[in-house]
């Protein structure tokens, strides 16, 4: 009877982690990437309670054997960041559980965030993204593919894994425009500008070129005819950008991140950029309008009324 009751335990336990995973992937629609950091930290925590608990069941989870694994995180040299990040899968998790009846508190109720420096990610100037996109691509089909990345990021804003997710259906060249299904499976049309359409065209053209296309559906492929990956995607940004920028890091979400301050240092209305970038709330929107010193005092200067001049 005893064995009998652990194993409907450890089944009731599975169910409830399946059930959660589904439920970030059906429900919430968040990516496979996504997911799958979800399901590391939550196996991650599990096999620390069970070595330093004796405990496999996270039903039976107290704050102290949280905060122990806080302890160990930190004592690993992992960032603030990171530690908030696995203490977020865990709050995920244990609100799930109290949803659906199988806690009745979660033992993440008074959890407070780790203090962390607040990470300041310069952008790409001005100067430097002309450069880049005045840079001929190199020759053949990779090289036009890896111009057309790049310039596709600083002339949309869009995220890595929404540009990995490009089919070939979602370009409508007779409109000029790009659908994008962003995080949340929501859908937005961005405009493609005069000089993408440019690159776009010859990348079309080396793409019909390629011998065998395996994922024929998707936009951007390998020289081998398969779908693009995140690893590709940022040696792609980094080389470019390698020999051009002193940047220590450069990313696609760098680029992302020059596109949004650009846009607002030109006097882009912050709500039209909100759309373009596909975010929720423009509290997300905010955390890339760093205009420089310079830019802020030249439009302090312009547009302070006691700057004027007086008629009177």
């Amino acid at each position: 009877m005893e064995l009998f009751c652990v194993i409907l335990d450890t089944y009731i336990k599975d169910m409830a982690f399946s059930a959660f995973i589904d439920y970030l992937q059906l429900e919430k629609n968040y990516s496979l990437h996504t997911v799958r950091a979800y399901k590391n930290d939550l196996e991650n925590f599990e096999r620390f309670i069970c070595e330093e608990f004796e405990e496999s069941d996270m039903r039976k989870v107290n704050y102290s054997m949280i905060r122990s694994w806080i302890v160990h995180l930190v004592d690993r040299k992992l960032t603030k960041r990171t530690v908030n990040r696995k203490m977020s899968s865990l709050q995920a998790y244990f609100t799930f559980l109290l949803k659906t009846q199988q806690i009745e508190r979660s033992p993440m109720a008074k959890h407070k965030s780790l203090k962390a420096a607040k990470k300041i990610q310069v952008p790409f100037s001005e100067n430097e993204m002309m450069h880049a996109m005045n840079l001929p691509p190199a020759d053949g089909f990779e090289g036009i593919r890896n111009k057309l990345m790049v310039e596709l990021f600083y002339s949309t804003g869009i995220r890595r894994a929404e540009l990995i997710a490009i089919k070939m259906k979602e370009l409508t060249p007779s409109t000029k425009s790009l659908s994008i299904r962003g995080k949340g499976n929501k859908e937005r049309l961005i405009p493609i500008l005069p000089f993408l359409s440019t690159t776009l065209s010859a990348y079309l053209d080396q793409r019909k070129m390629l011998e065998n296309i395996e994922d024929q559906e998707y936009l951007f492929l390998t020289k081998k005819g398969k779908k693009i990956y995140d690893m590709l995607v940022y040696r792609v940004v980094n080389s470019f950008f390698s020999e051009i920028s002193t940047k220590l890091k450069t990313s696609p979400h760098i680029l992302r991140h020059s596109f949004a301050t650009h846009l607002l240092n030109e006097g882009a209305d912050i709500n039209s950029v909100k759309e373009l970038l596909g975010h929720a709330s423009l509290a997300s929107t905010q955390l890339y309008t760093h205009n420089d010193i310079a830019t802020l005092r030249n439009v302090h200067k312009k547009t302070h009324p006691r700057n004027r001049p007086h008629t009177d």
